[in-house]
C-alpha cells in the first residue's frame, strides 16, 4: 500500500519541480485579479478587454473558445471610452447580449458578463434590453 502511494505521487511531484519558480510565484489568485481590475478599470476596458479576459490573462490562464459572439450591432461598442464618446450625457451600460439585460456602471457585472458591449443607456432601452433588477425601482407595496 506505502508502495503504490508513493509511486502515485512522484509523478505529481516532478511535474511541480519542473514548473521554475518564478512562474508559480507570479500565478495571482482570482481575487487579486478582480482586485486589480476594479483599481484600473477604465484604462483596461479602455483597451478593449473584459474582465472575464483581464483575469484570465492576469492569471496566465488561457481563455477557453466557446460559442464565438455575433459581430457588434449598430449603437454597441467594444470599449467604455467609445461608448462614452457616443453617448454624451446620457449614461454607458454594459448590455449583456444573450439575456438582453443591462447594467450600470459600478454593478458587479458591468463589463464583466459574456457576450456584452457597452451602449447608451437610451439606446439598449430602444432595442429591447431592461435594467438587472438591482437596477430597477422597487415597487411600492400595494395596500
Amino acid at each position: 500500500m506505502r508502495m503504490t502511494l508513493t509511486l502515485a505521487v512522484i509523478p505529481a511531484l516532478a511535474a511541480m519541480l519542473a514548473w521554475s519558480p518564478s512562474v508559480m510565484a507570479q500565478q495571482k489568485t482570482i481575487k487579486q485579479c478582480r482586485d486589480e481590475w476594479r483599481a484600473n478599470r477604465e484604462a483596461i476596458a479602455a483597451s478593449g478587454k473584459t474582465q472575464r479576459l483581464f483575469i484570465s490573462e492576469c492569471r496566465g490562464v488561457p481563455v477557453p473558445t466557446g460559442i464565438v459572439p455575433a459581430e457588434l450591432e449598430k449603437g454597441q461598442y467594444a470599449t467604455e471610452a467609445e461608448a462614452k464618446t457616443s453617448c454624451g450625457s446620457d449614461a454607458v451600460v454594459w448590455a449583456n447580449r444573450l439575456s438582453k439585460i443591462y447594467h450600470a456602471s459600478g454593478s458587479k457585472s458591468y463589463g464583466a458578463t459574456r457576450f456584452g458591449a457597452y451602449m447608451c443607456e437610451k439606446d439598449s432601452m430602444a432595442a429591447g434590453f431592461r435594467g438587472a433588477k438591482a437596477a430597477r425601482a422597487a415597487k411600492p407595496a400595494s395596500t
